[in-house]
C-alpha cells in the first residue's frame, strides 16, 4: 500500500465499504417494505455473496496489508453476513440472539475508533441490529422497519465514505476553532 494512502482510505477499504454498503442497503431496505414485494429475504443472496464473500474476502487482503481495524471489520462482517444468509430460519428468539450478537459486534467496531464515516456506519448498523433483537425477542413486528431505517442509512454513509474515497470528497466534518462564531455576552 502506498505510504502517502491514510489507514482506512486504500482499496481494500474502498472495495469493503462499498460491499457493506451494498449489503447494508439491500438488508435495510429489505426490511423496512418501502419496495413493494421486497423482502428481508429477497436480500439474502446480496448477503451471501456481496455481504458474506466478499466482504469476507476483503477482509483478508486488508489483514494481509497490515490494516488491522478494516480486516477484522470485514472479515468478521463477511462471515456474519454469511451465516445469515444460508441459516435456515430460526425461531424469534433464536433469532433475536444471533441479531443481538451481531449488534455487539457492530458496537465494538463502533467504540473501536477509526475514522468518523466508519463509525457512523458501525454505530448506525448497531441501532438497528438491536432495534431488529427486541422485535425478534418480544415477538412484535413494530421495531422492524425503524432498524430497516437505521441499516439503510448505514448503507448509505458506507456507500458515501467508499465514494468519497474515490472521488476525493470530503470525508470528515469541519470543525471550528475554538472561540470562533461564538460571541460573549454579557
Amino acid at each position: 500500500m502506498d505510504k502517502d494512502v491514510s489507514a482506512g482510505s486504500g482499496i481494500t477499504t474502498v472495495a469493503g465499504r462499498l460491499a457493506l454498503g451494498i449489503t447494508l442497503l439491500a438488508f435495510g431496505l429489505g426490511h423496512t417494505a418501502v419496495i413493494d414485494g421486497v423482502s428481508a429475504a429477497d436480500a439474502a443472496s446480496i448477503a451471501q455473496y456481496v455481504g458474506g464473500i466478499a466482504l469476507f474476502v476483503a477482509g483478508l487482503v486488508a489483514l494481509r496489508e497490515g490494516d488491522a481495524a478494516g480486516g477484522t471489520a470485514f472479515s468478521v462482517l463477511g462471515a456474519l453476513w454469511f451465516t445469515w444468509a444460508v441459516s435456515e430460519t430460526a425461531s424469534g428468539n433464536g433469532a433475536g440472539l444471533f441479531l443481538l450478537l451481531f449488534a455487539l459486534v457492530a458496537l465494538s467496531l463502533t467504540l473501536a475508533g477509526g475514522d468518523q464515516l466508519g463509525r457512523g456506519v458501525y454505530g448506525l448498523f448497531f441501532v438497528a441490529l438491536l432495534l431488529m433483537a427486541v422485535t425478534e425477542f418480544a415477538g412484535n413486528d413494530g421495531l422492524t422497519k425503524v432498524g430497516g431505517w437505521f441499516a439503510v442509512a448505514a448503507g448509505a454513509v458506507a456507500w458515501y465514505a467508499a465514494t468519497a474515497a474515490l472521488a476525493h470528497w470530503p470525508t470528515v466534518l469541519p470543525r471550528r476553532a475554538a472561540g470562533r462564531g461564538v460571541t460573549a455576552t454579557g
